[in-house]
């Protein structure tokens, strides 16, 4: 328990071995700042005995934020919620509870510091991000909650695999799905399929691959949402299919590739959630691309741009480096002189 308060308190002081850790990167606080601020509010009373209720109100702070991360991005508000879990949330770990208490604060805080950690991840502070995840996973353990271990293992492959070791990843989403063996969470089990298909898509294991996009449609099929955890309520139709045009991407099948796409955008355009959308459309683009059809990715290149203007979030500034990468073989063409100036202008705003 010491472990997570340290470091929910270095975050928030902004200390050495964070600032320096791998990948790590200073973010301000997003717009929702004045709004979030107001669930401090929501506290115990110091000292005192961690009732239930305590509980129940960490957790309608997670909702709140969660929100914020899906509509706006990692960068929107994490420093807020570091400072609530560091002022408010910690501290309740040190603090008398009965049994049933306590295994229910470590599972809220559990949810509450796996979010930290995956909005770091997708601000690009991949180290601060990953002490977070490690802790999260303790926590989950300390709860007896099999299923949210297995989310934290989950979000763990997706760092391991994007950051450029899809082996580890692989072996994380396994070890997720073995430990999902004794609990009930189709949506986490799909995620979990979802990014080893990732990760072999990446190993040039292209059969295994598509056995595991397989298996986690087939996975997807059984999710009830309203028997779900809050923490799966964004395992949805634009997450997972957005996700499986990645894997098709680097599988070189830009068909598949611009099917998941299109699948992940039409929803992630009812849902309004831009940056789902960035990285969709930024997938869609690279199956353009492979097929050489350039007037078309750039179509869905800029509308990548734009989308990824609208939130913070290091993943899509990437999805939009990506693209140019994958466009310098026809430099010399108009339209990818035009991408790549505007996608330079997106950097400028984002620095």
């Amino acid at each position: 328990m010491e472990a997570v308060a340290d470091l929910g308190r270095a975050d928030v002081e902004r200390r050495n071995f964070l600032a320096v850790a791998p990948f790590a990167a200073v973010a301000a606080v997003g717009p929702s700042r004045d709004w979030l601020l107001s669930t401090l509010d929501e506290q115990a009373t110091p000292g005192a005995r961690v009732r239930l209720e305590d509980v129940t109100s960490v957790r309608n702070v997670f909702a709140k934020f969660q929100r914020v991360d899906v509509m706006q991005g990692g960068g929107a508000g994490r420093h807020v919620l570091a400072r609530y879990m560091n002022d408010y949330v910690y501290p309740l770990l040190r603090r008398t509870h009965a049994e049933d208490v306590r295994r229910a604060l470590c599972e809220a805080t559990a949810e509450q510091t796996y979010l930290l950690g995956w909005m770091a991840y997708d601000n690009g502070e991949h180290g601060t991000a990953q002490r977070y995840l490690i802790q999260s996973l303790r926590l989950a353990e300390e709860s007896r909650n099999t299923a949210l271990g297995a989310h934290v293992l989950a979000g763990m492959a997706d760092q391991a695999t994007l950051l450029g070791n899809p082996a580890e990843g692989r072996s994380l989403a396994q070890a997720g799905r073995h430990g999902l063996a004794k609990a009930s969470s189709p949506a986490c089990l799909a995620d979990l399929w979802c990014l080893e298909a990732r990760a072999l898509a990446q190993l040039g294991q292209k059969r295994a691959a598509r056995h595991a996009v397989a298996e986690s449609e087939r996975s997807f099929e059984r999710v009830r949402p309203e028997e779900e955890q809050e923490w799966a309520q964004f395992i949805d139709v634009a997450y997972l299919h957005g996700e499986h045009a990645n894997t098709y991407r680097d599988l070189s099948d830009p068909a598949q590739a611009e099917a998941h796409a299109r699948e992940s955008i039409r929803a992630a355009k009812l849902q309004r959630r831009a940056r789902r959308g960035a990285m969709s459309q930024a997938a869609l683009a690279a199956a353009h691309v492979q097929r050489r059809d350039l007037e078309a990715a750039h179509a869905a290149g800029v509308r990548t741009i734009r989308l990824a203007q609208r939130v913070r979030s290091s993943r899509c500034v990437e999805a939009v480096h990506d693209l140019s990468r994958r466009m310098a073989p026809y430099g010399s063409n108009r339209l990818v002189a035009d991408f790549n100036e505007r996608a330079r202008e997106l950097t400028g705003s984002a620095a």
